[in-house]
């Protein structure tokens, strides 16, 4: 509160009632009055103080952590469209990581998001792996504030703990993007999310893996086929491939950055030659059905997967190629 002395004009006189100016010296993140009472009036706040920690890299109170862990079942009573309001600003803040950790901690996830606490899979002394919510905070963390890439970063290893498996060759999760982007989609659509949102936050966590099979070596076809499946989300698909990347080894750190440096030389490669943007058969539906002489039907799809796929394998064709092509092939169909 700001008040100006009568006598001397020019002078302000400050009165800091709650000491919040040792606070923002401490960088200390507590509340004016008693947490509880504060959190009792809206719930709501307790993810607040989250999201202010992580924004203005705060330190929370230990009362305010105390008062959160007491009450967290609280959060039940709030919407998910405040929740998802609360958490989209987190996710764009500057050090996300910060709060995420504390809604973990203090058991608030449990009752909105409970995938996240499972990341903390038990160790043994013999099956180790990385720690994954350590790494997918660390991913969050290195991204880009883009709410659609953070919440990608966020969900990305989502599916590990219903994959994970101990087998000759160690722990695996196979599938585990596969079986994350359905997590995925289910976690997000309860939250109450844009289903266009949803599609490309899924897209992201089931293509997050596609890369790793580029050290095996790629023909044009699956350069084509990557920049497909990952459409308008290829610079963030990308993204999110090189943040994937926590490891302290500095020669594998520098191997996976080499070889996405090369993928995306690839891709520039191919786009000078050819109209990556629009990846999509020499000829449509209705010049198909024109040229076979048939309606409607389950043919004209499989009439274009198959000029798709020519166009995947072989780069940009002209029409007349692909109607001599497409002859072919149904002739090939009737016999």
């Amino acid at each position: 509160m700001v008040a100006l002395d009568a006598g001397t004009p020019d002078v302000q006189t400050l009165f800091d009632f709650y000491d919040g100016f040792n606070d923002l010296h401490e960088r200390v993140l507590r509340t004016p009055i008693d947490p509880e009472i504060l959190f009792s009036d809206d719930p709501l706040r307790m993810l607040r103080a989250a999201r202010f920690a992580a924004r203005f890299s705060l330190q929370i109170d230990p009362a305010i952590e105390a008062a959160t862990i007491k009450m967290a079942d609280r959060l039940t009573k709030v919407s998910s469209e405040r929740i998802r309001g609360e958490l989209d600003l987190l996710m764009v803040s500057a050090a996300p990581s910060v709060g995420l950790d504390f809604i973990v901690r203090t058991g608030l996830a449990e009752h909105f998001f409970p995938e996240l606490p499972k990341l903390q899979l038990e160790q043994d002394p013999i099956h180790r792996h990385k720690d994954v919510l350590g790494h997918t905070w660390a991913v969050v963390d290195k991204t880009s504030p883009s709410l659609v890439l953070r919440l990608a970063a966020l969900f990305h290893d989502i599916g590990k703990p219903a994959t994970r498996a101990i087998t000759e060759e160690g722990v695996t999760f196979r599938f585990h993007e596969v079986v994350g982007a359905k997590m995925t989609r289910k976690r997000m659509t309860a939250l109450r999310y844009s289903q266009e949102m949803i599609d490309d936050v899924s897209a992201l966590v089931e293509l997050h893996l596609r890369f790793h099979t580029y050290k095996l070596g790629w023909s044009d076809k699956a350069v084509r086929r990557y920049v497909r499946d990952a459409g308008p989300l290829l610079d963030e698909l990308n993204e999110l491939t090189r943040c994937d990347s926590t490891t302290r080894n500095a020669r594998k750190a520098a191997s996976l950055a080499q070889r996405m440096d090369e993928l995306e030389i690839r891709i520039a490669e191919l786009r000078e030659r050819e109209d990556l943007e629009r990846l999509r058969p020499a000829l449509d539906g209705v010049a198909v059905m024109e040229l076979l002489k048939i309606g409607p039907s389950p043919t004209i799809g499989r009439a274009l997967e198959f000029l798709m796929e020519i166009r995947l394998d072989e780069g940009e064709i002209t029409p007349q190629e692909a109607a001599v092509r497409l002859r072919e092939w149904w002739a090939e169909q009737a016999r």
